[in-house]
Protein backbone atom coordinates (compact mmCIF):
# COMPACT_ATOMS: atom_id res chain seq x y z
CA UNK A 1 0.00 0.00 0.00
CA UNK A 2 2.67 2.56 0.73
CA UNK A 3 6.23 2.31 0.42
CA UNK A 4 7.86 2.11 3.91
CA UNK A 5 11.31 3.01 2.75
CA UNK A 6 10.14 6.62 1.57
CA UNK A 7 7.90 6.93 4.88
CA UNK A 8 11.17 5.88 7.10
CA UNK A 9 13.24 8.11 5.07
CA UNK A 10 10.48 11.13 4.93
CA UNK A 11 10.16 10.86 9.00
CA UNK A 12 13.69 12.40 10.09
CA UNK A 13 13.09 14.78 7.24
CA UNK A 14 10.04 16.63 8.19
CA UNK A 15 10.96 16.59 12.10
CA UNK A 16 14.22 18.22 11.58
CA UNK A 17 12.55 21.07 8.93
CA UNK A 18 9.16 21.32 12.02
CA UNK A 19 11.44 21.31 15.02
CA UNK A 20 13.38 24.42 13.46
CA UNK A 21 12.48 27.59 14.81
CA UNK A 22 9.59 29.43 12.76
CA UNK A 23 6.73 31.30 13.28
CA UNK A 24 4.31 28.66 14.27
CA UNK A 25 6.82 27.36 16.92
CA UNK A 26 7.65 31.03 18.13
CA UNK A 27 3.92 31.74 18.58
CA UNK A 28 3.68 28.49 20.62
CA UNK A 29 6.35 29.43 22.62
CA UNK A 30 4.80 33.17 23.50
CA UNK A 31 1.27 31.29 24.18
CA UNK A 32 2.39 29.02 26.49
CA UNK A 33 4.13 31.68 28.15
CA UNK A 34 1.30 33.64 28.48
CA UNK A 35 -1.80 31.25 28.82
CA UNK A 36 -0.38 27.91 29.00
CA UNK A 37 0.20 24.96 27.37
CA UNK A 38 -3.41 23.74 27.82
CA UNK A 39 -5.12 26.90 26.10
CA UNK A 40 -2.58 26.95 23.67
CA UNK A 41 -3.76 23.07 22.18
CA UNK A 42 -6.06 25.49 20.52
CA UNK A 43 -3.78 27.69 18.59
CA UNK A 44 -1.69 23.89 17.77
CA UNK A 45 -5.35 22.53 16.72
CA UNK A 46 -5.37 25.48 14.01
CA UNK A 47 -2.26 25.03 13.17
CA UNK A 48 -2.22 21.40 12.42
CA UNK A 49 -5.20 21.92 10.44
CA UNK A 50 -3.37 24.56 8.50
CA UNK A 51 -0.51 22.68 7.71
CA UNK A 52 -2.61 19.30 6.88
CA UNK A 53 -4.35 21.43 4.31
CA UNK A 54 -1.21 23.40 3.07
CA UNK A 55 0.11 20.02 2.58
CA UNK A 56 -2.63 18.33 0.76
CA UNK A 57 -3.17 21.53 -1.65
CA UNK A 58 0.66 21.14 -2.04
CA UNK A 59 0.23 17.76 -3.58
CA UNK A 60 -2.99 18.10 -5.72
CA UNK A 61 -1.93 21.06 -7.07
CA UNK A 62 -4.02 24.13 -5.49
CA UNK A 63 -0.64 25.55 -5.07
CA UNK A 64 -0.51 26.90 -8.30
CA UNK A 65 -3.98 28.32 -8.13
CA UNK A 66 -2.66 30.21 -5.14
CA UNK A 67 0.22 31.86 -7.60
CA UNK A 68 -2.33 32.83 -9.99
CA UNK A 69 -3.92 34.81 -7.75
CA UNK A 70 -1.15 35.75 -5.37
CA UNK A 71 -3.34 39.16 -4.04
CA UNK A 72 -5.37 36.80 -2.74
CA UNK A 73 -2.88 35.53 -0.50
CA UNK A 74 -1.55 38.79 0.24
CA UNK A 75 -4.24 39.60 1.87
CA UNK A 76 -4.59 36.72 4.33
CA UNK A 77 -1.21 36.92 5.02
CA UNK A 78 -1.44 40.94 5.74
CA UNK A 79 -4.93 40.58 8.15
CA UNK A 80 -3.34 37.68 9.76
CA UNK A 81 -0.05 39.55 10.53
CA UNK A 82 -1.82 42.75 11.45
CA UNK A 83 -4.19 40.72 14.15
CA UNK A 84 -0.68 38.97 15.82
CA UNK A 85 0.81 42.69 15.40
CA UNK A 86 -2.29 44.08 17.37
CA UNK A 87 -2.05 41.59 20.14
CA UNK A 88 1.39 42.09 20.62
CA UNK A 89 1.34 45.46 21.45
CA UNK A 90 -1.39 45.05 23.49
CA UNK A 91 0.76 42.08 25.32
CA UNK A 92 4.19 44.87 25.57
CA UNK A 93 1.65 47.81 26.82
CA UNK A 94 0.82 45.18 29.60
CA UNK A 95 -2.95 45.36 27.92
CA UNK A 96 -5.63 43.37 26.83
CA UNK A 97 -6.76 39.74 26.96
CA UNK A 98 -3.61 37.94 26.46
CA UNK A 99 -1.69 40.27 29.21
CA UNK A 100 -0.63 39.23 32.45
CA UNK A 101 -2.54 40.98 35.74
CA UNK A 102 -0.23 42.17 38.12
CA UNK A 103 -2.50 41.21 41.10
CA UNK A 104 -3.91 38.21 39.90
CA UNK A 105 -1.06 36.63 37.87
CA UNK A 106 -3.38 35.05 35.42
CA UNK A 107 -4.63 35.51 32.03
CA UNK A 108 -8.16 36.75 30.87
CA UNK A 109 -9.77 34.30 28.64
CA UNK A 110 -8.84 34.94 25.04
CA UNK A 111 -11.58 32.84 22.94
CA UNK A 112 -10.69 29.31 21.88
CA UNK A 113 -12.57 30.15 18.28
CA UNK A 114 -9.45 33.44 18.26
CA UNK A 115 -6.69 30.80 19.50
CA UNK A 116 -7.84 28.45 16.56
CA UNK A 117 -7.98 31.08 13.87
CA UNK A 118 -4.30 32.63 14.96
CA UNK A 119 -2.84 29.23 14.26
CA UNK A 120 -4.83 28.33 11.35
CA UNK A 121 -4.05 31.95 9.58
CA UNK A 122 -0.16 31.50 10.55
CA UNK A 123 -0.08 28.17 8.99
CA UNK A 124 -2.30 28.64 5.83
CA UNK A 125 -0.29 32.06 5.14
CA UNK A 126 3.08 31.05 5.43
CA UNK A 127 4.52 30.93 1.62
CA UNK A 128 7.70 29.28 3.13
CA UNK A 129 5.31 26.46 4.50
CA UNK A 130 4.18 26.49 0.83
CA UNK A 131 7.11 26.60 -0.56
CA UNK A 132 8.56 23.81 1.71
CA UNK A 133 5.42 21.35 0.92
CA UNK A 134 5.57 21.73 -2.41
CA UNK A 135 9.56 21.13 -3.05
CA UNK A 136 9.19 18.29 -0.58
CA UNK A 137 6.25 16.01 -0.01
CA UNK A 138 6.65 15.06 -4.28
CA UNK A 139 9.59 13.13 -4.04
CA UNK A 140 8.11 11.05 -1.25
CA UNK A 141 4.94 9.81 -3.04
CA UNK A 142 6.11 6.64 -5.20
CA UNK A 143 3.71 6.47 -8.65
CA UNK A 144 4.30 2.52 -7.96
CA UNK A 145 1.98 2.58 -5.30
CA UNK A 146 -1.48 3.76 -4.57
CA UNK A 147 -2.15 7.77 -4.27
CA UNK A 148 -4.37 8.17 -1.10
CA UNK A 149 -3.19 5.84 1.29
CA UNK A 150 0.64 7.13 0.62
CA UNK A 151 -1.13 10.86 1.30
CA UNK A 152 -2.87 9.52 4.23
CA UNK A 153 0.26 8.40 5.77
CA UNK A 154 2.36 11.69 4.96
CA UNK A 155 -0.46 13.33 6.32
CA UNK A 156 -0.82 11.34 9.28
CA UNK A 157 3.72 11.75 10.19
CA UNK A 158 3.63 15.88 9.34
CA UNK A 159 0.45 16.18 11.70
CA UNK A 160 1.90 14.03 15.17
CA UNK A 161 5.79 15.44 14.16
CA UNK A 162 4.06 19.00 14.05
CA UNK A 163 2.24 18.45 17.31
CA UNK A 164 5.57 16.89 19.45
CA UNK A 165 7.19 19.99 18.66
CA UNK A 166 4.44 22.24 18.58
CA UNK A 167 4.34 20.95 22.66
CA UNK A 168 7.83 21.55 23.14
CA UNK A 169 8.24 24.99 22.20
CA UNK A 170 5.10 25.41 24.25
CA UNK A 171 5.73 23.18 27.33
CA UNK A 172 9.44 25.52 26.99
CA UNK A 173 7.56 28.67 26.99
CA UNK A 174 5.02 28.10 29.97
CA UNK A 175 8.66 27.38 32.27
CA UNK A 176 10.27 30.29 30.97
CA UNK A 177 6.93 32.16 32.42
CA UNK A 178 6.37 30.63 35.22
CA UNK A 179 10.06 31.42 36.46
CA UNK A 180 9.17 35.11 35.58
CA UNK A 181 5.91 35.11 37.26
CA UNK A 182 7.03 33.46 40.51
CA UNK A 183 10.43 36.51 40.53
CA UNK A 184 7.39 38.68 40.09
CA UNK A 185 8.57 39.99 36.50
CA UNK A 186 4.99 40.34 34.74
CA UNK A 187 5.64 43.38 32.82
CA UNK A 188 9.13 41.81 31.89
CA UNK A 189 6.76 38.73 30.74
CA UNK A 190 4.57 40.88 28.90
CA UNK A 191 7.06 42.73 27.16
CA UNK A 192 8.82 39.40 25.77
CA UNK A 193 5.84 37.89 24.73
CA UNK A 194 4.63 40.80 23.08
CA UNK A 195 7.78 41.33 21.29
CA UNK A 196 8.37 38.02 20.53
CA UNK A 197 4.15 38.58 18.71
CA UNK A 198 5.49 41.44 17.06
CA UNK A 199 8.11 39.82 15.33
CA UNK A 200 5.62 36.87 14.19
CA UNK A 201 3.49 39.46 12.79
CA UNK A 202 6.09 40.89 10.69
CA UNK A 203 7.60 37.82 9.84
CA UNK A 204 4.49 36.55 8.49
CA UNK A 205 3.90 39.70 6.84
CA UNK A 206 7.39 40.44 5.02
CA UNK A 207 8.27 36.75 4.44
Amino acid sequence: MVDLTLLLLFIPTFFIASITPGMCMTLAMTLGMTIGVKRTLWMMLGELIGVAAVAIAAVIGVAALMLEWPILFQALKFVGGGYLFYIGVSMWRSKGKMALNHQQKTTEKISNKNLFNQGFITAIANPKGWAFMVSLLPPFISANYPFVPQLLSLITIIVVTEFSCLMLYATGGKTIGKKLVEKNNVKLLNKLSGTLMIIIALWLISS
